[in-house]
């Protein structure tokens, strides 16, 4: 059996870059995944992948601190810096720009699959023992730390095993932590556009009786515009629009959208996964410790799922240095309930804000139409809270750890 620091269950955006950041310590990190671990080699010319995230300045922060930003750049990634939110119903509309940030953009949209690869590309040159393709069998989990067992054989032992192995984490459930769990009832559709109109570097969202509707912008190529869309409908509407033949899904993705991106020219194919919210109840338990979806899935419709699981990366990988660093055990209880404490509210408020969203949003009562459409119009007049608002967007609270400020 080999003891290490650390094993960390999942190599996937979240479970890599906590990966690299405990090895930039000196800390013996393994990092076990059912997938490949080998970076590829993407080019501008490969298709377009249909999922993607809304990075905020502090995931870029980490991004950048782990070797990471500047292979993502070298790929694929476009900066955002204007945001437009509607009420599909009503007149209610709220703008957002970055000329009032002390940083250049809102955000990047980037493939997850660009960002993953980037992070595998300094996986690849640092200290971290990569078991990759490796289904583990076997979990033997205790107060003193646990093992694991794969499907190669080895067997690998630490005093602290993380968990970023998805919403369906199996580590997670092993381990005993209750999670709660919401369905929104409805389904994303996600895929690629290539539309008539340029994005200006614009992220838009319109809210419809049937659910959010995000257009992402992405890079152009060859003078050609593209999109990335999320949107969120009942199942049985998904039903239909999933068996609409390609050129009725532009005609009716484009009167969706309000045609404010003119016609819809061309479609990739076209993707479905049910949403729901997941919560659990603590981040830790029997040296088991939560991070990512892993400890909390969230809908889509703020971009925030990817920027929530790489600040408990920051957090954790902050607190278990810390602790390392005075002689403490950073397995410790007290050390992983500072993780939680720093982590659990602000991942409940977040959860919270989406789901009244969304349900403020999908409300067809009249006053209830009013109320919102006067809030997004008083939203749009006043700087000072739009302000507020993309400033807590960007994820530089005042609990973001020294190292990234």
């Amino acid at each position: 059996m080999q003891t290490i620091d650390v094993i960390i269950v999942g190599g996937g955006m979240v479970g890599a870059s906590l990966a690299l950041a405990l090895a930039r310590s000196g800390m013996q990190t393994a990092l076990v995944e059912q997938q490949t671990l080998q970076p590829g080699s993407l080019s501008m010319n490969d298709p377009w992948q249909p999922r993607v995230s809304a990075l905020t300045e502090a995931s870029i922060k980490l991004l950048n601190y782990l070797g990471a930003w500047e292979g993502i750049i070298g790929q694929r990634a476009c900066a955002y810096t204007h945001m437009t939110v509607w009420d599909g119903e009503g007149t209610g509309q709220v703008e957002f720009d970055a000329k009032s940030l002390p940083q250049k953009n809102l955000g990047y949209i980037v493939e997850n699959d660009v960002i993953r690869n980037a992070l595998l590309q300094q996986l690849a040159s640092s200290t971290v023992q990569c078991f990759d393709q490796q289904t583990t069998l076997e979990y033997k989990l205790s107060g003193q730390g646990g093992e694991i067992v794969l499907e190669n054989g080895d067997v690998l032992g630490a005093p602290l095993l993380v968990a970023a192995d998805g919403g369906e984490s199996r580590l997670r459930q092993l381990s005993g932590i209750p999670a709660n769990q919401m369905d929104y009832k409805h389904h994303a559709l996600v895929t690629t556009v290539e539309t008539a109109l340029f994005h200006h570097h614009t992220a838009r969202q319109v809210f419809l009786d049937s659910g959010p509707l995000a257009f992402l912008p992405l890079q152009s190529q060859g003078g050609r515009h593209y999109c990335s869309i999320v949107w969120s409908v009942l199942p049985a509407e998904a039903d239909r629009i999933e068996a609409l033949s390609d050129d009725a899904f532009c005609q009716e993705l484009a009167r969706a959208f309000e045609h404010r991106a003119g016609n819809i020219l061309k479609v990739d194919q076209r993707f479905r996964y049910p949403l729901r919210q997941r919560h659990a109840r603590q981040y830790h338990r029997q040296r088991v410790v939560l991070v990512g979806d892993a400890a909390h899935t969230i809908h889509p419709l703020a971009g925030q799922g990817v920027n929530l699981g790489f600040m408990d990366v920051a957090v954790l990988a902050d607190e278990l240095i810390k602790a390392a660093s005075r002689g403490d055990d950073y397995f410790a209880a007290h050390v992983l309930d500072r993780y939680q404490r720093r982590r659990i509210g602000h991942n409940s408020l977040t959860m919270a804000a989406m789901t009244g969203f969304q349900n403020l949003f999908g409300a067809n009562d009249l006053g209830i139409r009013w109320i919102r459409n006067t809030g997004l119009s008083l939203t749009n007049r006043l700087p000072f809270i739009k302000n507020m608002i993309v400033d807590q967007a960007s994820g530089l609270s005042k609990d973001i750890p020294g190292f990234l400020q």
